[in-house]
């Protein structure tokens, strides 16, 4: 992937990007980052990306960076994106390059600021209708999982399973409770009620997420921010994934059994027209 990047208040081609290997991202996984989609060159909710950022630096005890919005923008004018159906920028923050301890560095270092942008091909309408499946993961990710940090193994080892089992998605399980996808949330139909993990310590508090929970109240829809087990999962008539790159993506087979009908279900149509419908009126680009 070739392209036009961003680092430590420099754009350059991607080959030329080079970071310290003394950098605490690097050596620790101390950083945060931040995935922003854009339709026809214009972001849906980059304020609440930032604001989601703002809140992790000042958790990890980071400095926040400055000019991020322009920044966002410049890297879709560099790399010829103002265009594209759909494109997205990813933006990584870490403490810094310093001496290797475990305390943070003192005195503190300037932070290391990378970021790219690049095409993102959404699924056909065709892959959507037919739906999509996930298989359920222990969830091995740390306490903090409402902080959106680079350290991300417990994610990839549970995505890697998911691709193992022939699954698009892996539905994170802990103590017998579906918290959330490995790199998105996850909502549950019951009747006529939507019913997702509530905000905690436990889920990452997705953009998305928030947007999806907001078009379900204005449209009518039942909601219930509550825990969901694994075993009431399988029960449900209805599951989707939410997310920056996911949208609202149906489930059809959990763990190898049909969701329901095991067709992509009335409410997960209704909230994805309704999403479809938001990023036209925020964005100006008509998607399907």
């Amino acid at each position: 992937m070739g392209g036009t990047v961003f680092l430590n208040g420099e754009f350059m081609p991607r080959s030329r990007a080079r970071i310290s290997p003394d950098d605490r991202g690097f050596l620790f996984g101390d950083g945060l980052y931040e995935v922003t989609p854009a339709y026809g060159g214009r972001f849906l909710a980059l304020d609440r990306h930032l604001a989601r950022l703002q809140r992790g630096t000042k958790e990890l005890r980071m400095a926040f960076p400055q000019g991020l919005e322009e920044l966002h923008r410049e890297l879709l004018r560099r790399n010829d994106l103002e265009d594209e159906e759909m494109s997205i920028v990813y933006l990584q923050v870490t403490r810094g390059t310093a001496p290797r301890t475990h305390h943070f560095p003192d005195p503190s270092v300037p932070a290391t600021v990378y970021a790219w942008a690049r095409a993102f091909e959404r699924p056909t309408r065709e892959a959507w209708e037919k739906g999509f499946s996930a298989v359920s993961v222990v969830d091995r990710r740390w306490a903090r999982a409402d902080l959106k940090t680079i350290q991300l193994l417990p994610q990839v080892l549970a995505q890697q399973d998911a691709r193992e089992g022939g699954a698009t998605d892996a539905l994170l399980v802990r103590d017998g409770l579906a918290l959330e996808g490995a790199h998105n949330n996850v909502f549950f139909v019951f009747g006529d009620t939507l019913a997702t993990h509530p905000a905690s310590n436990q889920i990452l508090p997705g953009i998305t997420r928030e947007i999806v929970l907001g078009l379900a109240r204005e449209n009518g829809i039942p909601v219930k921010e509550r825990p969901v087990s694994l075993a009431e999962a399988h029960q449900a008539a209805e599951i989707f994934f939410t997310g920056t790159t996911t949208e609202v993506r149906p489930t059809v087979r959990l763990d190898g059994r049909p969701v329901g009908e095991g067709t992509v279900g009335p409410l997960t149509r209704r909230l994805q027209t309704a999403f479809l419908a938001r990023v036209s009126r925020e964005c100006g680009a008509a998607v399907t």
